[in-house]
């Protein structure tokens, strides 16, 4: 490892990736906070203005594993200092968008430079700090995060409500600058003296399994499941992935190394976002729309609404890193699967028109839950490779982890639409237009269902729509538990492989 020139460079370098960590969340939560705003000022409808989310998340999730062979090639502080400059101007253009596809397209693109920037900085942590310093060093990294999410949906709410829905995204034009200007300059640049460039047909099928795939489960609902489009989707996102895994095997420098999957750590760490992305973070865009559109709150009160689930991610993470010092990983992982899992079976108690004290107590343990694996699962997924090749590590890992939380919503949504589908049929018969109803429904639009369908008084629609967000969040608790248990499965496995290995070797040794 090369010597930082500055006494506290590798501290300083930290505090530039944790501010820069501080933006994602803002641009990722925002939304949920400011969807409505945006319908009502640019129109679209609900399967439109969900790529508003979709967008940012696709591709950042497509390029962030050829973002990090970049970080390792030209320059883990280059590679950085390049996404967080195109994601400020970025942020700049979404606040002057003119239209719904103009705002998706730059949504999109800002989701390229996000992971260009997370994979540069993330990498850049990976070669500074070593065992117990690196896994601090990324559960500050983690509560960086947490402290957008904590505060997001309340300044979002409030930019909106002062402002309007464009100042959100002005917030980190101001926050680039700062990294730029007075983090930037005091790192220190690393790189990987063998990497050969990036992996292009790996990073272009990867990107067309997650477009096809994603695209065929939001389809799903809207068309059926057995239209030929839905049904070519979801093959063309097969096709895709069997070329994507030979493309890696063959490619000499492939941006994902195949025999990683060998290594049970590493798999049992790929779980934990999973887990996180069922438990936390489609909670974290869905609850926004149901305070705003189905409890009636202002973006403001939403907004305040979202600090008891966000909250802990600005201690447990560090917390869950500090005991690691008397228990095991995989350990700390599952009692924060299983809070999580507990939680979401009491937020699936709480009806539509609840006080809103009924939702504080279930929020905050789906958070404590949730920041217990938040804080461990980047060091335990980098912790496997050489220092050399961290930022292809970093990449596949944030891939998993983005790539789950887009999944994640996407299986959400239809899971929601499909019961509000079957609630609405049940109560209505097939005869009305139950998809462009249920549509209306999950985006939290009691008013307009009333207007599709009037004559019926708004406890039936309440009733409809709080019986399949229960439902919904019975699967998001099933999921995240499943999830869990594979991931303390395999960690603990491998840890206990680990511990005998290293028990037997003073013995062949002697």
């Amino acid at each position: 490892m090369s010597a930082h020139p500055h006494p506290y460079g590798k501290w300083l370098v930290l505090a530039a990736v944790c501010l820069a960590g501080m933006m994602l969340p803002l641009s990722f939560t925002a939304p949920g906070i400011a969807i409505p705003a945006i319908s009502r000022d640019l129109g679209g409808s609900t399967p439109a203005l969900a790529w508003v989310v979709n967008g940012f998340i696709l591709s950042f999730g497509s390029v962030v594993m050829a973002a990090g062979a970049l970080a390792d090639r030209f320059g883990r502080k280059r590679v950085f200092r390049n996404g967080i400059a195109a994601f400020g101007a970025l942020s700049l253009l979404q606040g002057l968008a003119p239209d719904l596809p103009s705002l998706i397209t730059l949504r999109a693109l800002q989701g390229i430079a996000a992971a260009t920037a997370m994979a540069g900085g993330s990498a850049s942590l990976a070669h500074e700090f070593d065992g117990k310093q690196r896994t601090q060093a990324y559960s500050l990294l983690g509560t960086s995060f947490g402290i957008g999410l904590a505060f997001g949906p309340v300044w979002a709410g409030f930019l909106i409500e002062q402002f309007g829905w464009r100042s959100i995204f002005l917030t980190n034009v101001v926050i680039s600058l700062l990294v730029l200007l007075f983090g930037v300059p005091r790192m220190h640049e690393s790189r990987d003296p063998d990497a050969k460039g990036v992996d292009l047909w790996g990073t272009v099928t990867f990107t067309g399994l997650l477009l096809l795939l994603t695209l065929g489960i939001m389809q799903g609902p809207q068309r059926g499941w057995s239209s030929p489009l839905v049904v070519a989707l979801l093959l063309g996102a097969a096709v895709f992935l069997a070329v994507f895994i030979q493309v890696e095997r063959l490619h000499p420098r492939s941006m994902l190394d195949l025999r990683l999957f060998r290594n049970l750590r590493f798999l049992g760490a790929q779980a934990l976002p999973l887990g996180t992305a069922f438990s936390f973070v489609v909670p974290l865009i869905i609850l926004p729309v149901r305070f705003i559109g189905v409890e009636g709150y202002d973006p403001v009160r939403a907004g305040l609404m979202m600090i008891p689930l966000s909250a802990p991610m600005l201690f447990v993470p560090f917390l869950g890193a500090l005991l690691t010092r008397w228990f095991a990983a995989s350990s700390l992982c599952a009692i924060g699967f299983a809070i999580s899992t507990a939680a979401l079976l009491w937020l699936a108690t709480v009806a539509p028109g609840a006080p809103a004290a009924d939702f504080v107590w279930p929020m905050l343990l789906i958070g404590v839950g949730a920041g217990l694996p938040w804080g461990l699962m980047d060091d335990l997924a980098i912790s496997v490779v050489a220092r050399e090749r961290a930022g292809m590590a970093t990449g596949f890992f944030t891939t998993v982890r983005v790539a789950g939380e887009s999944l994640g919503l996407a299986i959400s949504g239809v899971v929601l639409i499909g019961l509000l589908q079957g609630g609405l049929a049940q109560q209505f018969g097939t005869h009305i237009a139950v998809v462009s109803i249920a549509n209306t429904l999950a985006a939290g639009d009691i008013a307009q269902a009333q207007a599709a369908l009037p004559g019926h008084d708004p406890s039936v629609w309440l009733a409809i729509y709080g019986k399949a967000f229960q439902q919904m969040a019975f699967v998001l608790a099933a999921l995240t538990l499943i999830s869990g248990l594979i991931a303390f499965l395999t960690l603990h496995h491998a840890h206990a492989r680990q511990a005998a290995g290293a028990t037997l070797a003073p013995q062949a040794n002697g």
